[in-house]
């Protein structure tokens, strides 16, 4: 049982570490043309019980440059959704849509955004969904996909980065090629970073604001994660990220943009399936795996609630919590509870 628990991809809250207590000296360098930024350095921040940075709403315009007065939020929203023509990122798109949103999806494959944005548009209309190529490793593309939804919507609400790699090797590092560890680290770790950069540089400046939610995955918790080694520790510079972004955000004063987690567990996608070779493997997916579908439907609510309530605060929002978890361990164990569900054991 011990290691049936060692190996559960839970995630543990994390609560954002001190804001640093200087800026370099030379910060004028760091917010050029934003004054307002500046002169923060002596200046504490109350935090939370729970360690994360508090987050409000701007009262007024900040004078000598500073972003515009933020508007309240409100629905319909503009999302913007990265890795979003199949898996999870697919399905998240589907229930925005329905829940009325505005859309747009990216990915590498120019074929594949085509294909999903014509099917999208029949089934919620025309005027609801925008696809374009991004490869989320290359900046370039990730500033051009920020102008393609200026041009489109001309502000995004909701920032999804959803985009993410393991090259589909499920082998020990020290097997896994130059090309599948450049694969995942640029995927996930470069690429993380620039869409966090442009998301934040573009919600700054719109009156309403905006939140981005950063997808965790297998490794995020600090749990090991053999035979993909890479995409764990990738995994867990996504907390790591997140929490210093809050962090920055509230020693610069960008109180109108929030950075957040979303924790979706195990989703039956590709690219979890394919990784189904061993025993343990096996036996966790067929426990605790969920069809895209089924997180979507718990996950966008939750995502819509927090601009629905006004909230500026940072959030973990997870699917498979530590309870869920172990509450069905315990079926399978005490009474076969989904036994070959996805895949068979035997």
């Amino acid at each position: 049982m011990a290691t049936v628990a060692a190996s559960l991809p839970l995630r543990a809250a994390a609560g954002a570490g001190p804001a640093p207590s200087r800026l370099p000296p030379s910060d004028a360098a760091f917010f050029p043309g934003r004054p307002w930024q500046r002169g923060l350095a002596a200046r504490a921040r109350p935090r939370d019980p729970a360690g994360w940075s508090r987050a409000e709403a701007l009262s007024g315009g900040g004078a000598g440059g500073g972003p515009p007065r933020r508007e309240p939020m409100a629905p319909p929203y503009n999302v913007l959704i990265t890795g979003s023509t199949k898996g999870i990122g697919y399905a998240l798109a589907r229930k925005f849509l329905k829940a009325g949103d505005n859309v747009v999806i990216c990915s590498r494959s120019a074929e594949r955004v085509e294909s999903v944005a014509n099917d999208l548009k029949k089934e919620f209309g025309e005027q609801h969904v925008w696809g374009t190529v991004c490869d989320v490793r290359e900046g370039k593309d990730v500033k051009a996909l920020v102008d393609f939804a200026r041009d489109k919507l001309e502000y995004i609400d909701i920032w999804i980065n959803n985009a993410g790699s393991n090259a589909y090797s499920y082998k020990p590092l020290v097997e896994t090629s130059d090309e599948a560890l450049i694969e995942v680290i640029t995927t996930n770790t470069l690429g993380l970073m620039l869409c966090c950069r442009e998301a934040i540089n573009m919600m700054w400046k719109q009156p309403r604001g905006g939140h981005v939610f950063n997808i965790d995955g297998a490794g995020s918790d600090g749990r090991p994660t053999p035979r993909f080694a890479a995409y764990g520790a990738t995994k867990r510079s996504v907390v790591h990220l997140t929490k210093s972004l809050q962090a920055e955000l509230q020693m610069n004063e960008m109180n109108n943009v929030v950075v957040h987690n979303l924790s979706p567990g195990m989703v039956t996608t590709d690219l979890l399936m394919s990784g189904a070779t061993t025993k343990q493997a096996k036996f966790f997916i067929n426990i605790l795996a969920e069809p895209p579908d089924v997180v979507a439907d718990y996950l966008v609510p939750n995502i819509r609630e927090i601009p629905t309530n006004q909230s500026m605060k940072p959030t973990y929002i997870r699917f498979l919590t530590g309870l869920k978890a172990y509450s069905r361990i315990f079926s399978r164990i005490a009474f076969g509870a989904r036994r070959n569900k996805y895949v068979a054991e035997d």
